[in-house]
């Protein structure tokens, strides 16, 4: 097990970060792959409890993994986040935008009550993030949003001639936009366009314009649980990996669940 957590920090970190944030992305992928082997899900799709396999799971690249790798999974082994005895859902996005999400906002997640990913907690990782993380800009062909729609709804949406934001979550984040007569959720929407080109629901505007739906925005990721960038920055503080999961995930504890 800490093996391959070691090949799935490597994959979803810079394996050049601080210590301490690799070691807390340590916890979170420990946490998730054991929710998902109790929950079966990964057992039920593909006939195993976890794998190496980016499309079937998580992201793992073992030839990334060197001695800041090592070090985070040493310095964190046996450790998951727990809420309530239970292994939490172990979210984390590359940058939330300075502000976390919900996970009904960030994921349009409703199936089980998760109180410890709140929306709202502020972090420092605009102080350090590229420049395209900070505000960039999505130019989607209207033929690509008229699909897109037309898969979310199930109905051809017509000429799309309008664009607005129409209800947004605690954080300030777009949960449902109106495309011409068509009411989609906003991260339905981004993934659905591509999650590489709308890069969050942290929407700054919405216009068509010369045939294309242009975005406007901040954050790269779907800004619920925790913010690599912001782990960066805590960690270049001086925060623990605990306590970098624990400015993210409120009311959870890490527990040691083998030595």
């Amino acid at each position: 097990m800490e093996e391959y957590i070691a090949g799935v920090v490597a994959a979803e970190m810079d394996p050049v970060w601080p210590v301490n944030a690799l070691a807390a992305q340590a916890i979170l992928a420990r946490t998730f792959t054991l929710e998902n082997i109790k929950a079966g899900r990964v057992q039920q799709l593909h006939g195993t409890d976890a794998s190496t396999s980016t499309e079937e799971f998580q992201a793992y690249n073992a030839a990334r993994i060197n001695e800041n790798v090592r070090e985070a999974i040493k310095r964190t082994r046996g450790e998951v986040v727990t809420y309530q005895g239970d292994c939490i859902k172990a979210w984390f996005c590359a940058c939330n935008g300075g502000v976390t999400a919900s996970a009904a906002e960030g994921l349009s997640y409703t199936k089980t009550s998760t109180p410890y990913a709140k929306a709202g907690i502020k972090d420092d990782c605009l102080k350090i993030v590229p420049p395209d993380y900070r505000a960039w800009e999505a130019i989607i062909p209207l033929t690509r949003v008229q699909a897109a729609v037309a898969k979310i709804t199930g109905n051809a949406p017509g000429e799309i001639t309008s664009a607005q934001i129409i209800e947004c979550g605690p954080s300030g984040r777009a949960t449902k936009i109106k495309l011409g007569g068509a009411v989609v959720g906003a991260p339905a929407l981004r993934l659905n366009l591509g999650s590489e080109w709308v890069r969050s629901t942290f929407l700054m505007a919405v216009v068509i314009q010369d045939g294309s739906l242009i975005l406007k925005g901040k954050g790269f990721g779907h800004g619920v649980g925790m913010c690599q960038w912001g782990a960066r920055q805590l960690a270049q503080e001086g925060k623990s990996p605990e306590e970098i999961i624990r400015f993210y995930f409120k009311g959870v504890e890490i527990k040691k669940y083998w030595p």
